[in-house]
């Protein structure tokens, strides 16, 4: 009974939070919040800017096991891609790729981690960015496609703090015990 009564008491603030928070009431206030919550406001789960920070280049390139991905291939995977579909969003014409999405994960090298950091921080903010600004028509023409990039983030954010779990490079006072 006591361990119910001290679970009440911790979770009467989150919900109470959860009401506060004003949820999105249109296509872009949903699609703004969802790229933000991958990229820099924590909400259910830790964004990108927060998994990646801190880590040194030795520590993005450490992978758990052959055939695993480290960190920074994560973040370069998350980056090429978000990169690609915000060239696709904005009508621009993306880099040649030969299909192989492997190398997508196998172009990270440790002397390029902080500056992939930065880039994969800026394409994110870009994203912000480009949702916010485009009109209606554009969003509604694009939204699955701005879903999808979100959830694809999701997806390899949590890759991420797992890795650096394993790695034991996670604080988990970071929002993931």
């Amino acid at each position: 009974m006591r361990k119910l009564v001290f679970l009440l008491v911790l979770a009467v603030p989150l919900v109470v939070s959860a009401q506060n928070k004003k949820a999105p009431t249109d296509l872009r206030g949903v699609l703004v919040e969802d790229l933000h919550t991958t990229h820099d406001q924590e909400d259910w789960f830790v964004p990108a800017s927060v998994a990646v920070a801190g880590l040194t280049a030795d520590q993005a390139n450490w992978s758990p096991a052959k055939g695993n991905h480290s960190v920074g291939q994560l973040a370069y995977h998350l980056w090429f891609w978000d990169s690609r579909a915000l060239a696709d969003f904005k009508g621009e014409k993306s880099p040649a790729f030969t299909g192989n999405n492997d190398e997508t994960f196998d172009n990270f090298n440790p002397a390029q981690w902080d500056d992939l950091v930065k880039k994969l921080n800026q394409v994110l903010s870009d994203w912000d960015t480009a949702v916010a600004n485009a009109d209606d028509q554009k969003l509604a023409a694009n939204a699955s496609l701005i879903e999808h990039v979100a959830a694809h983030n999701a997806y390899h954010i949590g890759q991420i703090l797992y890795v650096r779990k394993l790695e034991g490079v996670w604080d988990p006072s970071k929002g993931v015990k």
